[in-house]
């Protein structure tokens, strides 16, 4: 009998991350300084804030569990695109979110097989 439900491991994981990224999202829309190094770097402001809310619909969406799958791959798609733009822009730091793509990536991948 399949049974939906992740172990508390990766669920405390899904839950975490879902609200460390949405945080981070909100603060990424709203933030000025982030209009300024868009901005600097020659990005279109719609660029900005389409990210920054593909980002927190993505991980409310990855909050529910019927739609927590689907949220993880839109979260992991927005972060890939996120990665792509940063290095592109010489910006190297992209240690976190790769750590946040390869977390979803686990919780979405175990929901998947159970």
């Amino acid at each position: 009998m399949k049974h939906n439900r992740l172990p508390v491991q990766l669920c405390i994981l899904q839950w975490v991350l879902g609200l460390v990224i949405l945080v981070e999202g909100l603060r990424f829309a709203y933030a000025p300084g982030a209009v300024q190094v868009f901005a600097k770097a020659g990005l279109p402001n719609f660029l900005h804030v389409g990210l920054a809310w593909a980002e927190i619909t993505a991980a409310i969406l990855f909050l529910i569990p019927r739609t927590m799958v689907a949220g993880g791959r839109l979260l992991m798609t927005v972060l890939a695109l996120a990665i792509v733009i940063h290095i592109l822009h010489g910006w190297f730091d992209v240690g976190a979110l790769l750590v946040y793509l390869a977390a979803t990536w686990a919780v979405i991948a175990t929901a998947s097989s159970s």
